[in-house]
């Protein structure tokens, strides 16, 4: 299969109706990380990003410092049954947006 095949969504088996973007997709890992993000460290809320052309769905988990990771989900629906399990508030970055302590930490870091 060619690049152009894939930028096409053809190839790669049975025509599936989902929409092929130039990302990977989640792996056990991710879910992992994100696991762990949270069992050590308080306060986390997640924002979920839709995909686009370009990237698969992500999650940003923030912490109550502001302290953030951002990986590959398998789609919202992935999202809410994360959030379900590990007993975090999750939210539309789109409608939302993120919150201050998030971009405080990053100047903060950049800083160091």
């Amino acid at each position: 299969m060619g690049l152009f095949d894939r930028l096409r969504g053809r190839g790669q088996g049975g025509g599936g109706s989902r929409r092929r973007t130039l990302d990977r997709g989640s792996h056990k890992g991710d879910l992992s990380h994100l696991e762990q993000f949270v069992a050590s460290r308080r306060g986390v809320e997640g924002y979920v990003e839709p995909r686009t052309t370009v990237t698969e769905t992500t999650i940003v988990l923030v912490a109550a410092d502001g302290e953030w990771t951002r990986r590959r989900i398998d789609g919202p629906e992935v999202a809410r049954r994360l959030s379900r399990e590990l007993a975090i508030p999750v939210y539309d970055a789109q409608v939302t947006g993120y919150p201050q302590r998030m971009r405080d930490w990053s100047a903060r870091q950049r800083e160091r």
